[in-house]
């Protein structure tokens, strides 16, 4: 380990430690393979030092050469085809244990999920970048069972960002990952309906946190894991199902998983819409997020996703291209792009939006 002034950096170099802003907001966290983004975005934050492990990492390059997007340089490197490899045998794993316990009236031993594929994806200590691998495992098929994979790798993201103990971020880890168990109870001819729900289909769906919950009630796993099941799509304000809950009554980790699972599902693709751009989710939550969501834990969730797309290459509405250079705390979703040698300020241009991250 050793000290390199951020002048002196380049890509490779791997972080030794979490850094942290003046402010106390992470910036990068430790074992992080630095790449050009990453060693500006810490000029950006004004960071002078930072301290590194002796070996470079060949997992990710990055060459001034290479006019490729961020995005598919994240998805050529070696890293994301491990991530990939390793994500797909875990739900391959999951879904067989899930039917197993359920349908095989096997011992319902939720820990035993934590298998090596598990526990490889789940304990990376570069979490900022398992965003970046989430957005590129989009292409691939939305099931029920990746679908609580992806809410388990926010939700184990989102906990750190909390600075939650790690006990709590592995309590919150399996609630991600057990949320939506009661959607296997639904029949199938619903869940992989190639259209849009009707409304009676949409109300039998609705029965799925219920029906989850039924399944482990009479069983010894956590408490915060079967109220997660439960209360998962319950709302601050009351809007929720099935019991709608109001503020406290929600269990906490219940309400990580509320947004977590909202994310998830938004920025993922459905058979009657493509999947919407992060910023325009992040839009959606600032307009309802903070009567809806427990305010301190939503907050910190779209800080720090937002944080991870600062100089990213983005399209706006107009069909400009440019990089994310600033970030306006009191409109997360419209930050101020440079495009060329124009600035444009999205907080003051309601007009524009960013259509897609590139």
């Amino acid at each position: 380990m050793r000290r390199i002034p951020a002048d002196s950096l380049v890509p490779g170099m791997i972080t030794a430690e979490d850094v942290f802003s003046y402010d106390n907001q992470l910036i990068l966290p430790k074992g992080l393979t630095l790449t050009d983004k990453a060693i500006t975005k810490l000029a950006y934050y004004s960071i002078f030092s930072i301290k590194v492990e002796d070996e470079l990492s060949t997992a990710f390059t990055s060459s001034v050469d290479d006019d490729r997007s961020y995005y598919e340089r994240v998805k050529s490197s070696q890293e994301f085809l491990q991530f990939k490899k390793e994500y797909s045998s875990a739900v391959e794993d999951f879904q067989d244990r899930i039917n197993d316990m359920v349908h095989q009236n096997r011992p319902f031993n939720v820990e035993a999920m934590m298998t090596p594929a598990l526990k490889t994806l789940f304990e990376k200590d570069n979490h900022v970048n398992v965003l970046d691998m989430l957005h590129n495992m989009r292409d691939y098929d939305d099931a029920t069972y990746m679908h609580c994979m992806n809410v388990a790798l926010i939700c184990n993201i989102f906990a750190r960002w909390l600075n939650l103990s790690r006990e709590e971020i592995h309590v919150s880890t399996l609630c991600g990952l057990m949320h939506d168990i009661g959607k296997i109870q639904i029949p199938d001819a619903i869940i992989k309906k190639p259209a849009k729900l009707t409304d009676k289909e949409y109300n039998i769906i609705k029965t799925h946190p219920i029906e989850g919950y039924n399944l482990v009630r009479n069983t010894d796993l956590n408490t915060h894991i079967k109220n997660a099941i439960l209360m998962h799509h319950e709302r601050n304000d009351g809007s929720g199902y099935p019991l709608g809950l109001i503020g406290e009554r929600i269990d906490p980790y219940a309400q990580i998983v509320s947004i977590a699972d909202v994310y998830d599902a938004m920025t993922s693709a459905r058979v009657y819409r493509g999947p919407l751009c992060p910023f325009a989710v992040i839009g959606l939550f600032e307009d309802e997020g903070f009567q809806k969501y427990n305010p301190q834990f939503i907050l910190t969730f779209l800080e720090n996703v937002v944080n991870t797309y600062l100089l990213n290459r983005v399209r706006l509405s107009n069909g400009l291209v440019g990089e994310v250079v600033y970030i306006d705390k009191d409109h997360l979703s419209r930050p101020t792009i440079k495009s060329g040698s124009r600035y444009l300020d999205l907080s003051s241009t309601p007009e524009l939006r960013i259509e897609a991250i590139i």
